[in-house]
């Protein structure tokens, strides 16, 4: 193997070739609920500043039904959201919208809509290339692959593969409820947690085509239906996971028993190892009544893990052995409100957007980088109902 020495200019190119500054501010996008039991319109915009943490009063940045997911395009330019509500046997061509970023202004145009596939979904993705968004459709126990054409409007339904199965929760274990649906980092497998059958899902992904291939494969499994995937403890509830920075190691909160499971990732085989399971509430305490995890997030430095309770209204903070993938429980904080069902970190790891839908409030958090730990910072924002958040940088 030859090693090619740069060239003294070349090197003396990259001395004084400035990086690209970071964004000293980002738009924030919520989706929320609009019910009638919210004051919600659809996708509202705040401005964070990097610096101080401040979230600027949020505003309505497009009307929409139900915007409760967002996802944003690769080149950052589009941004997508669903319709929690949609059925495609009543709403066809809807249930998915496209927008346009204005860079300047962040405002949203609304370029299409299509279907989801599938009923209530809950939770969507854009792959690394930009040729295909994925959604993971709660009530139909679903996950739909839909392709995405280079001006960012949504093209056709690629494939959809319907999961089956149920498991030992009788009141949310009777059917298969697809919850989330993850992009591996190298973009070669999609990962599809389902609440209802407590098992998590693998895909092969061809993005220029939205083909959706069960992975492993099964020449004894139909091409359209699945029961296979990597199994949690019966009743676990899997909801939303998240990958380590590494890419060696996958996070998974589980909804129904308050707890987080940790795995080695496999990103050869594109498969799931077991490696330990850890309440997310304080240790030794029991799961209050009405209790229920929901987000999760790995910290950009890949040295602390974060989760979210709803009822006890809490963020599990965890330290992360980086050479391990195992978790040590830090702190259980408050979000400052009610039902936090999503929090969302900015790019730059500094601060932390706990979304509380039942309080209609964003509460903000200091991250510290050595310990992890959160501290609020500045007043509580009103969003209604919020229940995701994504950053644009702002200019």
């Amino acid at each position: 193997m030859s090693h090619r020495l740069a060239s003294p200019l070349a090197l003396l190119f990259a001395m004084f070739t400035p990086l690209a500054a970071a964004p000293q501010a980002y738009h924030v996008y919520f989706g929320t609920y609009t019910n009638a039991k919210t004051e919600s319109q659809g996708i509202y915009r705040s401005r964070l500043d990097v610096a101080t943490g401040r979230l600027s009063p949020a505003e309505l940045a497009a009307p929409a039904k139900d915007p409760a997911f967002l996802a944003l395009h690769p080149n950052g330019k589009f941004l997508y959201a669903l319709d929690e509500s949609s059925d495609p046997k009543r709403t066809p061509t809807t249930g998915l919208s496209a927008y346009a970023i204005d860079p300047t202004t962040g405002a949203l145009t609304l370029l299409n809509q299509q279907s989801p596939g599938g009923p209530g979904p809950c939770h969507l993705a854009v792959d690394a290339t930009g040729q295909t968004l994925l959604v993971a459709n709660y009530s139909g126990g679903s996950v739909s692959a839909i392709s995405l054409q280079p001006d960012g409007r949504l093209g056709a339904l690629g494939s959809i593969v319907k999961h089956t199965g149920s498991s030992v929760n009788p009141g949310r274990q009777k059917a298969p409820h697809a919850h989330g649906i993850y992009f591996a980092p190298d973009n070669r497998f999609a990962f599809a947690p389902d609440l209802g059958i407590d098992r998590v899902i693998a895909y092969r992904i061809t993005p220029p085509t939205a083909q959706l291939t069960l992975h492993p494969s099964s020449p004894s499994s139909p091409p359209t239906s699945v029961t296979a995937g990597t199994v949690l403890p019966p009743g676990s509830g899997p909801r939303h996971l998240t990958f380590h920075p590494t890419g060696k190691f996958v996070y998974v909160i589980n909804e129904l028993l308050c707890t987080m499971t940790a795995f080695a990732y496999d990103s050869t085989a594109g498969t799931l190892t077991s490696l330990q399971t850890i309440s997310t509430l304080p240790p030794g305490e029991s799961i209050p009544k009405g209790t229920s995890t929901a987000e999760v997030q790995v910290h950009p430095n890949g040295r602390f893990l974060y989760g979210s309770n709803r009822g006890a209204n809490t963020l599990v903070v965890y330290a992360i052995d980086e050479k391990t993938g195992l978790l040590t429980h830090i702190e259980n904080v408050s979000t400052l409100g009610k039902t936090p069902r999503h929090f969302a970190l900015d790019p730059t790891g500094t601060w932390l957007l706990a979304e509380n839908q039942d309080s209609s409030t964003v509460a903000v958090f200091r991250v510290d980088p050595k310990t992890g730990r959160l501290t609020p910072s500045g007043p509580l924002v009103a969003v209604p109902a919020p229940v995701s958040a994504v950053f644009v940088p702002a200019p």
